[in-house]
């Protein structure tokens, strides 16, 4: 039994029409095409017995995204220093908190007060320590004659945790730099750190801080005219949970007022 076949080669439109009654409706590559590649493979199919032409596709390479440090050594105004923290995306605290504390009270002032993190009513006001913990916290400024007015107040970490838990060590790290440069820009004569993770984070010491509190140290960079006197003492929520060790921070806090009396010209 013999095929007849036409010696006239068929057009491309006739050779769809005629794959189109034979029941074809899907066109396949001699090789197979792996679909779940970022980059998937084109196969083209080629007329003759080559091997089909493979055009591979390669993904966009995407510019690798500044550090916390490098965006906050950037900044040379605390405007700028806010506008780089609200536009960084490299911490995943952002992606769970409402919006992101910067900081409070005066900029000029002598005493800089940082804290670990904001807490459930800090991150709905945007401003912080104005929870139970910030009254507490107003209180013990009010007792060496400072208030908010006099004093400058934020975080090391200015987005809050999920379910007010602790920053964790990479978060800390991550955010390091811009409450470094924050430092840098107020420029205090001295800081009072609230809490182990405050104290730990920028005097890098492992220490409790039970045993970090009531002493003086040095915290110093090289943007910073001279090292910054810093008093670690707890955290009023600690405080708060623990009201027998009032007496221990009231005593840290009445250093800081002798400090400030004796580098304060007459």
């Amino acid at each position: 039994m013999s095929i007849l076949r036409d010696p006239t080669p068929l057009s491309p439109l006739g050779l769809l029409r005629w794959y189109r009654e034979a029941g074809v409706d899907e066109a396949i590559a001699e090789q197979p095409v792996n679909r779940f590649l970022p980059a998937p493979s084109i196969a083209l199919l080629s007329q003759t017995s080559e091997p089909a032409v493979v055009l591979t596709t390669q993904p966009a390479v995407a510019s690798p995204k500044p550090s916390s440090a490098h965006q906050a050594m950037a900044c040379s105004s605390l405007a700028e220093l806010k506008a780089a923290m609200e536009a960084y995306d490299g911490c995943a605290l952002k992606n769970s908190c409402q919006r992101m504390v910067f900081a409070d009270g005066n900029p000029e002032a002598a005493v800089m007060v940082i804290g670990e993190a904001p807490g459930a009513d800090e991150d709905r006001l945007g401003l912080p320590f104005v929870g139970v913990s910030g009254q507490l916290l107003d209180r013990m400024l009010a007792s060496i004659g400072l208030d908010r007015a006099s004093a400058y107040i934020t975080n090391v970490v200015p987005w809050r945790p999920p379910g007010n838990r602790k920053p964790e060590p990479g978060e800390t790290e991550i955010c390091l730099p811009f409450i470094q440069r924050h430092i840098e820009l107020i420029d205090p004569t001295v800081l009072i750190l609230l809490g182990g993770a405050a104290a730990s984070a920028l005097l890098a010491r492992q220490a409790p801080i039970s045993r970090l509190r009531g002493h003086w140290a040095d915290y110093s960079s090289s943007r910073l005219p001279r090292p910054v006197p810093a008093m670690p003492t707890y955290h009023p929520a600690y405080l708060l949970r623990t009201p027998g060790h009032k007496r221990e921070a009231w005593r840290d806090f009445l250093a800081v007022r002798k400090r400030l009396d004796g580098l304060t010209p007459t």
